[in-house]
């Protein structure tokens, strides 16, 4: 397994608008596709309020490119996006970094 962490940073006033996006267009546009996630987290601190992290899991580096791949192709997609950042970009910066569990990790 991989497990892929992405972390959003929000742009200015627009958390509400990335959660909503997430959760009533990407989820579904990801089932579709077969993209797996393990969790969502928003920030619990003034400073990390405008923070978005969630986790995908991947079976392999080429599931992951398949699928991701697909779903960035999806019209449904380009339409979300287009749609939901008509008034500026949701996100100001993001990061995202792939690690696979240890040999005596929790989750694996």
């Amino acid at each position: 397994m991989i497990y892929e962490l992405h972390i959003y940073t929000a742009a200015p006033g627009r958390m509400a608008d990335l959660l909503r996006r997430f959760r009533d267009h990407v989820l579904p546009l990801w089932d579709r596709h077969g993209i797996r996630q393990a969790g969502f987290w928003t920030g619990t601190e003034e400073s990390t309020g405008d923070v978005l992290t969630y986790f995908t899991v991947w079976e392999s580096m080429a599931d992951r490119d398949l699928r991701w791949t697909a779903a960035l192709n999806d019209p449904v997609w380009k339409a979300v996006q287009a749609e939901s950042t008509a008034n500026g970009p949701l996100v100001a910066s993001t990061e995202k970094r792939f690690m696979t569990p240890t040999d005596f990790s929790s989750v694996r």
